[in-house]
């Protein structure tokens, strides 16, 4: 995901293009149908304008429609749907946020954890910001397999409850796939409202954000609700900008302590995501040695961009980047780990 700019009428529709033709395009035909309809429908681009900048997004507008009945399929029909209910729906926008909570990632996040992890021979303490229900905090416990392009496999299997339900795929590229997972030792996700995964409501919540076309990451949420419930992560509920500092001090002095996000920092504004990757580089050099990992879209992170300079800013997928130096580039929802040029 890029950032987001949503502003006016123009940036609105210039946006839902981008996610239409680059985001949705190939991997959910309902929502790329939606999100160009939507781009030049003016009674709908003039109820979206109602809602805050921050709150125009389209994944989170669809899936709060889809919460209210709007009937997955021709846009037509969901249109009328939208409109007619646009009390309720706005509503539920105004009270949720985008929280995918797709364990996908972990399939490219676990590159750079598996590099930490062979660096510090130390478990390693996970804290995730924007961690939604904390599905993102168990890179040790989901089989993953990454498949090459001339075919041949390397798949990681864990002991435990996942080793044969739920199977992460992901295609590797110029990149050389992980050969081992992670022990991790502590656990801790940062959410301005955690997912409760027990609740009824928050899970249907989780279940809307899966776009049409994508229906195997419900089983993955079923799948990880059953790691929660037997080993439940700790989820602070506040700004991660705040709460960042109390979580790093309970870390045991045993482990690594790696603060990772994937996708969330689009959503603050630019001063509040340099806040955080000063406040994660001084940490990193400190004594309590944090590394960072993060997989974001390309201009989310300029420092992290200027290091690419010959990568297109609206290519689909996001960057992966261990301390601040690129790794690779990754699929939305963990499909691929691609090299970069060069």
């Amino acid at each position: 995901m890029r950032e987001i700019h949503t502003e006016g009428a123009a940036g609105l529709r210039d946006f839902y293009r981008h996610f239409a033709q680059t985001e949705a395009s190939g991997v959910s035909p309902i929502y790329a149908q939606w999100a160009a309809a939507t781009a030049d429908d003016d009674d709908v681009v003039e109820l979206l304008l109602q809602l805050p900048a921050q709150k125009r997004q389209p994944n989170l507008v669809f899936a709060a429609a889809r919460v209210h009945g709007v009937p997955v399929g021709d846009w037509s029909a969901a249109r009328a749907h939208l409109i007619e209910h646009w009390e309720a729906i706005s509503s539920t926008i105004m009270q949720r946020r985008t929280q995918t909570n797709e364990a996908g990632r972990i399939a490219v996040l676990n590159l750079a954890f598996a590099q930490i992890a062979q660096q510090s021979l130390r478990p390693l303490a996970l804290i995730e910001v924007g961690a939604s229900a904390g599905l993102g905090l168990y890179p040790d416990a989901w089989p993953i397999r990454y498949t090459r392009e001339d075919g041949e496999a390397v798949r990681l299997a864990p002991g435990g409850p996942l080793d044969k339900a739920v199977e992460l795929a992901c295609r590797v590229d110029g990149v050389e796939p992980p050969r081992m997972l992670p022990e991790v030792g502590w656990r801790a996700g940062i959410d301005l409202n955690p997912l409760d995964l027990t609740d009824d409501t928050d899970r249907q919540w989780l279940e809307a954000l899966v776009w049409p076309g994508m229906e195997y990451r419900l089983e993955r949420i079923a799948a990880g609700a059953k790691l929660i419930r037997r080993d439940p992560p700790r989820l602070f509920a506040g700004d991660l900008n705040e709460k960042l500092g109390e979580v790093l001090q309970q870390v045991p002095a045993e482990t690594t302590p790696v603060v990772f996000h994937s996708a969330v920092l689009a959503y603050l504004p630019a001063e509040q995501r340099q806040r955080f990757v000063d406040q994660v580089r001084s940490a990193g050099v400190s004594s309590a040695g944090v590394r960072w990992v993060s997989n974001e879209g390309l201009t989310v992170l300029p420092d992290i961009a200027a290091q690419l300079p010959d990568e297109d800013p609206d290519a689909e997928g996001f960057v992966l980047a261990l301390d601040g130096e690129p790794l690779a580039r990754t699929g939305p929802h963990g499909q691929y780990l691609r090299a970069l040029p060069g």
